[in-house]
């Protein structure tokens, strides 16, 4: 990574740092304050948006720590988001637990579910694992909706409470904001912090070459189930947000298209970097809020589309982002920004 002119590394601390200057600090603390303060001057009608967001970019880089390090490939993951959902709820609903204990344990059980069909991925790769993943996906919503119709609702909207500190409760958009925000920078922090460890390491070592990672002397069994485990860790405590945020919630809102998105996300953000997820999530989200505000000027200016025409044009972009990130930029913005930063950094050698 290249440095600003005049920094440079004389102990191995310093190399593995993720803040090394007093910018970089001051930086840090700004945009600290910036998001602890967003509710004093910002529209409440776009905490809705921003809060969904944050939510999603917690299941994103849980994602993105299994595709993006370890190089397995899924297509589920918006289906161990239900069982965190679901798992948190239901433990509210049934057990009177805190959300404070629901959150965690959700993110437990979703990570020894996300073991079970992790174990394959020792013996498929590539595309072969894909379908894992998405019978994965078929497989737990299945679970949820038939099996255990009689604890979950099936296919009814289940309902949960919201969470508490004493006497607070985080019962409007503004108020769940803080509770997002704390919980996406400590999950956030904890993926960038996994990267640089010896866990990180063996991820990136396996996701390149893991027969030679094998040689080296890295157990791949055990690196690739926790990866998944890991990953479904993230989605679970993203779904037990996402239940206690909606207090209301079907299988529909962790369809197979949700988990395509999560992969498109990571894509669009680039992959092997954790600032990948989040802009990625950042992009997809705007893009999506965007169509969603420019589809009722299209039935004006264009009279003689129909409405599932019009309605498909949101999928037809979405589409046709993914495509052009992948042909013309396939390490995704994160890449953009590393260009950025190094074109600053290097100032006044930019050759």
């Amino acid at each position: 990574m290249s440095l600003p002119c005049g920094t440079f590394n004389t102990r191995y601390d310093q190399a593995f740092a993720i803040f090394r200057t007093k910018t970089h600090w001051v930086l840090l603390i700004a945009f600290i304050i910036f998001i602890f303060t967003v509710p004093l001057f910002l529209n409440p009608q776009f905490f809705s948006v921003i809060n969904i967001m944050m939510i999603i970019m917690i299941a994103v880089v849980g994602l993105h720590i299994l595709v993006g390090y370890c190089g397995q490939i899924s297509f589920g993951h918006a289906a161990f988001m239900a069982i965190g959902a679901y798992s948190s709820a239901l433990m509210m609903n049934h057990f009177g637990l805190s959300f404070w204990i629901c959150m965690p344990l959700a993110g437990l059980i979703t990570a020894a579910v996300g073991i079970l069909f992790g174990l394959p991925s020792v013996r498929v790769k590539g595309l072969y694992l894909a379908l894992v993943s998405i019978a994965a996906q078929f497989i737990i919503i299945y679970v949820i909706e038939t099996p255990l119709q009689g604890v979950t609702g099936g296919q009814w909207a289940l309902r949960t409470a919201v969470p508490k500190i004493g006497d607070f409760a985080f019962d409007t958009p503004p108020k769940f904001y803080y509770l997002i925000a704390s919980i996406t920078i400590l999950m956030i922090f904890l993926a960038k912090n996994l990267a640089r460890t010896k866990t990180g390491r063996n991820f990136v070592a396996v996701r390149d070459n893991d027969i030679a990672a094998e040689v080296m002397g890295i157990n791949i069994v055990t690196t690739k189930v926790l990866a998944f485990a890991i990953a479904s860790f993230y989605a679970g405590v993203a779904g037990s947000l996402w239940a206690h945020y909606q207090r209301a919630f079907t299988t529909s809102d962790f369809s197979m298209l949700q988990s395509i998105w999560f992969v498109g996300m990571v894509i669009v953000g680039g992959m092997g970097s954790t600032l990948g997820p989040i802009l990625g999530t950042m992009f997809i989200t705007l893009l999506d809020q965007f169509v969603l505000r420019f589809t009722p000027t299209m039935t004006k200016v264009l009279p003689t589309l129909t409405a599932a025409q019009i309605s498909s044009f949101g999928m037809f972009l979405f589409a046709a982002v993914i495509i052009l990130f992948l042909v013309w930029e396939p390490r995704g913005l994160a890449h953009r920004w590393q260009i950025f930063k190094a074109s600053y950094r290097l100032w006044p050698f930019a050759y």
